[in-house]
């Protein structure tokens, strides 16, 4: 469901003229259980997938993580690329679209926040999806108007703390 979610979600992105944007799929990277030999926040990364993902991150100005709920929370895939990473992270607008059943992913969403929070990264907003109400249909999800608009103000809200964030990631 996860690339058919992202896949929508792009869509709409790319319609927006205050941001370019580029469309990152994590299963791309074949992240295995963090094995990097020293911590993240001294940025000297040993394999090859860990400096393909540092540059992935490194070029963004702002995140968008298309994530599901799972048990609760967030999927292991999740956490395991985000502890791939430190510096790469800060001073990052991130936005969620989440997705589940009746709590539509916003457990997992409460559960990033604080680790966004301590990355130094801003909360920017969310889009919450229903699969029970709003599913995804022959490998294709087409959300309706009330999710594009939301996904339409996360975007907007993006577009508005990318700069200042920006300024912030400069050297003093």
């Amino acid at each position: 469901m996860g690339p058919s979610i992202a896949q929508w979600f792009y869509d709409i992105a790319r319609l927006n003229e205050d941001l370019q944007v580029e469309l990152v799929d994590l299963a791309t990277f074949d992240l295995p259980i963090f094995n990097e030999p020293k911590h993240p926040i001294m940025g000297q990364y040993e394999f090859e997938h860990t400096k393909q993902w540092a540059t992935s991150v490194s070029r963004a100005d702002a995140i968008v993580f298309v994530i599901p709920e799972y048990n609760h929370s967030f999927n292991a895939a999740t956490k395991n690329a985000i502890e791939y990473l430190h510096n790469e992270w800060r001073y990052k607008p991130v936005g969620f679209v989440s997705y589940g059943g009746a709590a539509m992913g916003t457990r997992a969403v409460q559960a990033l926040k604080p680790i966004f929070a301590a990355l130094k990264m801003i909360y920017a907003g969310e889009v919450t999806i229903p699969l029970t109400f709003v599913p995804v249909v022959d490998g294709k999800f087409s959300g309706n108007e009330v999710l594009t608009l939301a996904g339409e103000t996360l975007l907007k809200e993006l577009a508005k703390l990318t700069p200042v964030y920006q300024a912030l990631r400069q050297p003093s």
